[in-house]
């Protein structure tokens, strides 16, 4: 089955759709696997307070506990460039550094959480570490932070923004608008 991609998604090479593990024949199939794994995975990183989040190992266990009844390369980063992202051998080291960038803005309070948070996420979400369900992930990743510390979690548009729909517009409009430094729209966005 040739995996499409939805607008604004990154397309998987042959190699990266080769690593599916269920047998399925429809993109329906695909979301409904994907959506089962994330919910047990939502279920599993909020379900008590992590010690610490931001770093490497728990960044990538995430997304192997998101994908890892549906891709054989879950939680492992992305060795291709992609159409975004940082170059894939920079990806360890981006990562860490949005690590630390995180954890010296916490501790200093540079920003409220939700500024902090769709900070973190765009960033997040910029690197694109792995093949597929850059957003998805960085989402939660983004949730997980904010559970830990306490805070309010994000309503991300109360949209699913998998799939193509006005919120998914509109997300992908303030990532954007992020990525020339306004947080305006994004920041508005995670709590509409």
């Amino acid at each position: 089955m040739k995996i499409p991609a939805p607008p604004g998604a990154t397309p998987l090479d042959p190699d990266e759709a080769a690593g599916l593990i269920p047998a399925i024949a429809t993109q329906g199939e695909l979301d409904a696997f994907e959506q089962a794994n994330i919910t047990d995975a939502e279920t599993w990183a909020l379900a008590r307070k992590r010690p610490e989040v931001l770093n490497d190992a728990f960044v990538r266990g995430l997304h192997r506990r998101m994908f890892n009844q549906v891709w054989k390369w879950a939680g492992r980063y992305r060795t291709s460039d992609k159409n975004l992202g940082v170059p894939w051998p920079q990806i360890p080291v981006k990562v860490g550094q949005l690590c630390a960038d995180v954890q010296h803005w916490i501790a200093q309070g540079t920003y409220g959480w939700d500024e902090l948070g769709a900070r973190f996420h765009h960033r997040l979400v910029a690197i694109h570490p792995f093949a597929n369900g850059n957003g998805r992930h960085a989402r939660l990743m983004t949730e997980v932070l904010l559970f830990k510390h306490g805070q309010t979690l994000f309503t991300w548009g109360r949209n699913t923004l998998a799939k193509p729909g006005q919120a998914r517009t509109r997300y992908i409009a303030a990532l954007k608008a992020a990525d020339t430094r306004d947080y305006t729209s994004l920041i508005a966005f995670v709590r509409s």
